[in-house]
């Protein structure tokens, strides 16, 4: 079959051995499969990030010497069970799955290991076990964002935003843009979007951001009208002793059950949920100083270099600092059904489609947030530009 392999920094299509199922797999032939961020920081950074992962845990994140055919969001159609399956769904089925494996040497990440080829391929094998058929007739393009889509819904969970709470989101990249669309799915009603690029910001409103800032003329801290906030400090030590000021006029009033009460119904200070969408050094740091106190940052951006922070500005700040990877199977299965309901429109962040040929191409094109933001592969095209 034809796929598309990635080594040494370089991509070429390639004649490869199409791959057999294993126990408990499915081979599908690729209807679509997104470009991700990933997979251009992978296609650089593959050392780097294979010495974090190994110090994580996982030992077969890619390597630049390696032949690598990426891609890990995609949708397919059955083709053949291998042994010991299910077999729940007919041949033909439409399906998505988890891109996990389960190889001879463990289990590996799909698209991004030499032991588990991707989606940048004619076909893809995956495993039964975190397969899921498409429903309602969702087509193929809307199908192969679940996987991102998953990863925004992790966030948001992981984020806790309730309804009534400010949620800012900042970067308007994929994910960023993913994260506005499961916000306003969960009945957040502030979503706030900030992004130097004016194709970004108008694919954030496209996506349902209820306010869109461009940092470079307007901070996104003070584009909202703010919910028990307090400016600072020295504002919040003043409201301290204004409270107790005014409790303690009550006769016999037990203050302190007050508090306990304000703080369980959520009347008491507290900041907005920001989203950390760019993976840039210095932009947690920036985030962490202008953010109001009591702020939870919920850091969805890849950073691959050395970062710096001012923990004592944290600290100072009683900031929630939260980092989230991936998804379970099923926040998987909630966001393929939240597309396919029609609750989330991942439409907007499709901007253009290649064939195996036009992948170098599609990278490239990437590198400019005014061209594109998602762009996806379709096998069968002859297309060599998005």
């Amino acid at each position: 079959m034809k796929a598309v392999l990635c080594a040494d920094a370089q991509l070429r299509v390639s004649e490869i051995s199409a791959p057999t199922p294993k126990a408990g797999q499915v081979l599908l032939d690729v209807l679509r499969c997104g470009i991700c961020g990933s997979d251009l920081h992978a296609r650089v950074h593959s050392d780097q990030v294979a010495d974090l992962a190994a110090e994580s845990g996982y030992d077969g994140f890619m390597r630049s010497h390696q032949d690598v055919v990426l891609g890990h969001e995609f949708c397919g159609e059955i083709v053949e069970y291998g042994p010991d399956c299910r077999k729940r769904w007919p041949v033909g089925t439409r399906v998505v799955a988890m891109p996990i494996i389960r190889q001879d040497s463990g289990v590996h990440l799909t698209g991004l290991s030499a032991a588990a080829p991707g989606g940048y391929a004619e076909q893809v094998v995956v495993q039964e076990a975190v397969t899921m058929a498409v429903p309602n007739g969702l087509s193929a393009e809307k199908a192969a964002l679940t996987e991102p889509m998953a990863v925004a819904w992790h966030a948001v969970r992981r984020g806790e935003v309730g309804k009534r709470q400010t949620a800012i989101v900042i970067g308007c990249g994929p994910i960023g843009l993913a994260v506005i669309s499961m916000l306003k799915a969960s009945g957040v009603r502030t979503v706030v979007a900030s992004d130097f690029s004016p194709r970004r910001r108008k694919l954030a409103a496209q996506c349902g951001a209820d306010v869109v800032v461009d940092p470079a003329t307007h901070s996104p801290w003070t584009s909202y009208t703010p919910r028990n906030e307090v400016g600072g400090v020295r504002d919040l030590l003043d409201l301290g002793i204004g409270t107790m000021e005014r409790l303690q006029k009550v006769p016999k009033l037990p203050w302190w059950q007050v508090f306990r009460l304000a703080d369980a119904v959520g009347a008491t200070p507290s900041g907005p949920v920001v989203f950390e969408c760019v993976g840039l050094p210095g932009v947690i740091d920036q985030i962490l100083a202008s953010a109001p106190l009591r702020s939870r940052v919920v850091v969805v951006g890849v950073c691959m270099e050395v970062d710096r922070i001012r923990p004592a500005m944290a600290i100072n700040k009683e900031v929630d600092l939260r980092f989230v990877l991936g998804y379970d199977p099923s926040e998987f299965r909630h966001a393929l059904r939240l597309i396919a309901d029609g609750k989330v429109d991942p439409s907007p962040l499709i901007t253009g489609t290649v064939g195996l040929a036009g992948v170098e191409n599609a990278f490239a094109a990437l590198g400019n947030p005014e061209e594109h933001a998602k762009i996806l592969i379709d096998p069968k095209s002859p297309a060599v530009a998005p």
